[in-house]
């Protein structure tokens, strides 16, 4: 228990939980012993770091600050419009820009991804949940989700109420946050350390040049590819636009550069593998024709990269008939480096008015639910689970199958087109060694029967039939090199 010398607030502002057996092994990566209680003297008050619970099936570890705000400004001017403001806020109760240096002070080891005595745990993800008693929310809890869902969380937000005996105060922004992820505790971390003051909109220390470096440094890995980076660079550098364009713009040469290697890569790797029997040819063009012969009017290109299916979609669609014709076409890609070559590649400044119209590009991720994302009867998406990590093929299949789909109740039945290497071909690949996949960032290739067995499944819970076919040449013993699965909807929500 704490002691005169080390008091502790009466609200606890984040607690961190793992079950991975033994437990108590979050004391090895936080590198504070489950045992004893820890005090820390920060520049705004004291930070505290005790376990409620240690145990080898539960472990918790338990962050508390005590911010004195009053002696942030003491002795500092009180001159300016609100003059009470320095002294009345919320700054003492809710996690913000101080809980995030906190965790930077106290858990510094465990942040840096090292720990001395277990360092194959420090790289191991394990499941972890953190929650936050009073978590501010500028934007709601659909900011909450946009910021944490793209990088696999499972979100559970409860709303605060401003004051139950005012309601005409209206809702507070403030909520009680539940998160759950199986990772490595330093990125849970480094997430946090980015994303809290982000979520408060607000940062209590002067913000200057140095900040985009720690922004760099604790969002490697992950920011670069986040959907909301720009909104994430510009809340985290206190919205100050020259810091933000300077931030933004050492993340797409990030991004560019990650490209570039992907590009060459899927070339080296995949593409001259496959160059022989132009396979990625056949499969935009066996794509085209379902989507054709369905007649549909809104299509949708979920990992459309550099563009190839919207360009073919785009010509077929100039020389239908006006009644055949697709009305929209989208392509969706998390990279905002591979939109601007789509972009580039589709020559869109240089497109009839009328083209234009039909075609958008839409940055976003394939893991969460995007509003932009509805009122489509056909979704293509070709070669592309197959770079998905499993734990999170999931995730994607709900945005594919439930989120996804005509607003209209009379709407005709939606498809969904879905190719992906067959492995059992791989063998007639001279020059790919036994074992290996086509594309290095390739997380699994399945057999026909283990492809067909995923297909069958989500199109029971989701209401679709399924029919599959074969692209490239079929091999009598090994199949053909691309199965395609055509998902129609039976079953109008």
């Amino acid at each position: 228990m704490p002691d005169a010398q080390c008091p502790i607030p009466n609200i606890m502002l984040l607690t961190i939980s793992t079950t991975r057996v033994p437990a108590t092994d979050l004391g090895h990566l936080l590198h504070k012993h489950p045992d004893r209680l820890q005090c820390f003297p920060m520049t705004f008050g004291q930070a505290s770091v005790f376990y409620p619970e240690a145990n080898a099936d539960r472990c918790t570890a338990a962050l508390l600050l005590d911010v004195d705000p009053v002696a942030l400004v003491r002795g500092k001017s009180k001159s300016g419009d609100r003059p009470l403001e320095q002294y009345v806020n919320d700054r003492p109760y809710v996690a913000s820009s101080f809980l995030s240096v906190a965790l930077a002070k106290v858990f510094s080891t465990a942040l840096s991804g090292r720990c001395k005595d277990r360092p194959e745990l420090a790289e191991t993800p394990i499941p972890l949940t953190v929650n936050l008693s009073v978590l501010p929310c500028r934007g709601g809890e659909k900011f909450l989700r946009e910021m944490f869902e793209p990088l696999g969380y499972q979100v559970t937000a409860k709303p605060l109420i401003l004051d139950a005996q005012f309601p005409e105060w209206g809702a507070s922004p403030y909520f009680s946050v539940e998160l759950q992820n199986t990772i490595r505790l330093a990125d849970f971390l480094s997430h946090l350390y980015v994303l809290i003051p982000v979520l408060d909109d607000d940062k209590h220390y002067w913000v200057g040049d140095d900040e985009i470096e720690k922004l760099l440094h604790h969002g490697e890995g992950w920011l670069n590819a986040h959907p909301a980076r720009e909104q994430i660079a510009d809340r985290y550098l206190k919205r100050q636009r020259r810091l933000t364009r300077l931030a933004v713009a050492q993340l797409a040469e990030a991004d560019n550069t990650d490209l570039e290697k992907l590009e060459v890569s899927h070339q080296q790797e995949e593409e001259v593998l496959e160059q022989r029997i132009s396979l990625n040819e056949q499969r935009l063009e066996a794509v085209v024709e379902v989507l054709k012969a369905s007649n549909v009017k809104r299509v949708v290109d979920l990992g459309c990269g550099e563009g190839k299916l919207l360009r073919l979609l785009l010509k077929e669609s100039a020389l239908a008939k006006p009644s055949q014709r697709i009305e929209q076409i989208t392509g969706v890609d998390v990279s905002h480096r591979a939109l601007e070559i789509a972009t580039e590649r589709l020559q869109i400044e240089r497109l009839s008015p009328a083209q234009q119209s039909r075609i958008q590009l839409i940055q976003s991720s394939l893991i969460y639910r995007d509003s932009r994302l509805t009122d489509f009867d056909a979704a293509a998406v070709i070669e592309v689970i197959e770079h998905l990590d499993l734990d999170r093929l999931a995730a994607f299949e709900r945005v594919l199958f439930e989120f996804i789909r005509p607003k209209s109740a009379l709407a005709k039945p939606s498809k969904r087109i879905v190719t992906t290497p067959n492995i059992e071909y791989n063998v007639k690949f001279e020059n790919l060694p036994a074992g290996k996949f086509r594309h290095r960032d390739h997380r699994f290739e399945w057999t026909r029967a283990e492809f067909q067995a995923w297909a069958n499944g989500v199109a029971e819970r989701f209401g679709f039939d399924v029919e599959f076919r074969c692209v490239g040449t079929e091999d009598l013993e090994v199949g053909s090199p691309t199965q395609m699965a055509i998902f129609t909807q039976c079953k109008i929500y």
